[in-house]
């Protein structure tokens, strides 16, 4: 991973245009930070991170990608509507989940690894909206980019190190990508991950058009590092899968694509009323 430079003021951007309820005043960044769009890119988030080899060991040591596969994306979409479109309170617990999860795992406290997963979430929802749904403009791009800070403070990274403007996100973005490492346990990641042998029949259904997205939106390099074969006949695939979700995605109503957010903090609150009614004294207590 590279060096940091000095840090920004997206962090303090972000919470001074949010008013004391902790959402989002802006209702037109609030509905495009509620959109559903990125999930599309949800998979290449997870191979852009585990293409770090220490995110990868902990992944891979921690997580139960062989009979779960769909779980790792639950639990980020519901971290990532939690800390940028919900209350200040729905970003506690869902803090509280990723801090309970990551004290087991070696490096996880890691600034330079934690960066770079809020990084390659902010770079991935982007680049679905680039490719299936509303491009950002300069502007807004500013805006999305100190809505995610909040993301890496949460993560344990410091404020002053989010980016100061999408220029900087970019250039730490171009010299990072050399770094990364394709491992034994990021490939082993991605065969649970891209064909999964116990999930749902529902996710298993879905599976050829979901490697075909992650595999394409991944950088070529990396696509490579990872040794997908990548040639004229999956190029042709992977642009009629991104006419595919184009249409699907302008068939759905707006609110419809809005939903997943509410639906995944309620079961993350749920969830966390079944945690302190049995372990009141280990997690958010």
């Amino acid at each position: 991973m590279t060096g940091r430079r000095p840090g920004g003021t997206a962090h303090d951007r972000w919470r001074a245009s949010r008013p004391t309820t902790g959402r989002v005043a802006d209702r037109v960044l609030r509905d495009w930070l509620a959109d559903s769009t990125p999930v599309a890119a949800g998979g290449r988030a997870i191979l852009l991170q585990i293409a770090d080899p220490v995110v990868a060991a902990g992944v891979r040591r921690h997580s139960d990608f062989a009979r779960r596969p769909q779980q790792r994306l639950a639990h980020t979409l519901m971290f990532v509507y939690a800390v940028v479109i919900g209350t200040d309170a729905d970003a506690a617990v869902a803090t509280a989940f990723v801090e309970h999860a990551h004290r087991p795992v070696a490096g996880a406290d890691d600034v330079e690894r934690q960066l770079w997963v809020a990084a390659t979430l902010f770079d991935s929802a982007r680049r679905a909206h680039e490719l299936f749904g509303d491009p950002l403009g300069p502007d807004r791009a500013e805006d999305v980019l100190a809505a995610y800070a909040p993301i890496a403070t949460a993560l344990r990274v410091p404020a002053a190190d989010w980016f100061s403007d999408v220029a900087d996100f970019d250039r730490y973005w171009a010299a990072t990508l050399p770094t990364l490492t394709v491992t034994d346990d990021a490939r082993g990641i991605v065969r649970d991950l891209l064909h999964p042998r116990f999930a749902p029949a529902w996710v298993r259904v879905a599976m050829p058009l979901v490697r075909i997205v992650t595999v394409g939106m991944l950088p070529g390099a990396l696509r490579t590092a990872y040794g997908f074969p990548w040639g004229p006949r999956e190029q042709r695939r992977f642009r009629r899968a991104v006419r595919l979700v184009r249409g699907v995605r302008r068939a759905v109503p707006a609110a419809l694509l809005r939903l997943p957010g509410p639906l995944l903090l309620r079961a993350m609150h749920r969830t966390a009323a079944r945690y302190r009614a049995v372990r009141p004294d280990q997690f958010l207590s």
